[in-house]
């Protein structure tokens, strides 16, 4: 992609095509538990709404990432329109203020362009504009944008207009590879120059920062985030025998066997066990694979792959065997 096609914002300007609703919530200390409770409740009463098709959710990474994130995806803008103003969620939303810290920020943002949520890390910008500055402040978005995608380990971009009725901010959302990219662009004097010259016609903005995926399994040194199908399979690699073991050595002979638990309730122990050995696991073997993480050659992507799926064909006979 070149750089003109990178600075050029995408703009919500239609309704067609499947869209994303970014809900970013900052919780109170001493409520996550009851937040995340309440949003797995809420998960499964979207799950039959009317054009959705799934969600995700991420729970705060501090220092850089304090927010809760939850992306919901709908075939259509009026499917993600209706789920918003539905009574289904205004039912779900009643009382949850005080678990809350300030202001919602949501946002639709079409799925049909480059620079929508996930990346390694992301910051979603809202701005709201003072009444007829709408031409103004696109002239100096452009501008901004122009300057942006420069900026080291810049990975896309999106700006979304307002849609009257639902979303009254103007939004803006960076990826970049990495944290320390996005921090030495956020910082820059180039940045707050420019945000300078947009002071006489904004009202406000908000600025949060969103990390997505398993970056945080995998961790580098300033330099670019892996690829994410990389990362993949070594999730996978890791996870095939935890879970295979775990299930045959305590799951059903301990779990279902001997404290005789539900089913649903030893897989959910297993999912939670999974995890926490995950979280300790993959950061140890992409290690490990350092040199096809971040390949020096174009033959190390090959080799790489050959020896990741000779191990998944290994442990598959060595636990058919067993």
């Amino acid at each position: 992609m070149s750089e003109a096609e990178l600075s050029k914002p995408a703009v919500n300007e239609g309704l067609g095509g499947s869209v994303t609703i970014v809900t970013q919530t900052r919780v109170l200390n001493g409520y996550e538990d009851a937040f995340a409770t309440w949003q797995e409740a809420t998960g499964e009463v979207i799950a039959g709404f009317p054009g959705f098709i799934e969600q995700s959710v991420m729970p705060p990474a501090p220092p850089t990432q304090v927010d809760w994130v939850i992306l919901q995806r709908f075939t259509s803008t009026e499917a993600a329109v209706g789920w918003l103003k539905s009574s289904e969620r205004l039912r779900r939303i009643d009382g949850i203020a005080d678990m809350l810290a300030g202001r919602d920020d949501i946002h639709l943002v079409n799925d049909g362009a480059a620079g929508v949520l996930p990346a390694p890390i992301s910051t979603v910008i809202s701005t709201r504009l003072k009444p007829g500055q709408e031409t103004a402040y696109r002239a100096w978005e452009r501008r901004m944008a122009a300057v942006q995608s420069r900026a080291p380990g810049f990975q896309g971009y999106r700006f979304e207009a307002p849609i009257p009725g639902v979303q009254e901010d103007w939004v803006a959302i960076l990826r970049f590879d990495n944290e320390a990219h996005l921090k030495a662009w956020m910082d820059s004097p180039e940045r707050q120059a420019m945000l300078k010259e947009a002071e006489p016609f904004t009202e406000e903005f908000h600025v949060r920062v969103v990390r997505t995926g398993f970056d945080q399994w995998f961790p580098t040194s300033g330099g670019p985030a892996p690829a994410a199908w990389k990362q993949n399979m070594l999730v996978v690699l890791m996870l095939y025998p935890v879970v295979f073991l775990f299930g045959m050595l305590v799951q059903t002979p301990l779990l279902t066997g001997w404290v005789k638990l539900p089913f649903p309730v030893a897989l959910f122990i297993g999912n939670v066990v999974s995890v926490l050995l995950l979280s300790q696991l993959v950061p140890w073997v992409s290690r490990r694979f350092d040199w096809w993480l971040q390949p020096r050659a174009r033959w190390m992507d090959a080799a790489g792959i050959a020896l990741v799926v000779a191990l998944y064909a290994a442990m598959i006979a060595a636990f058919t065997w067993y």
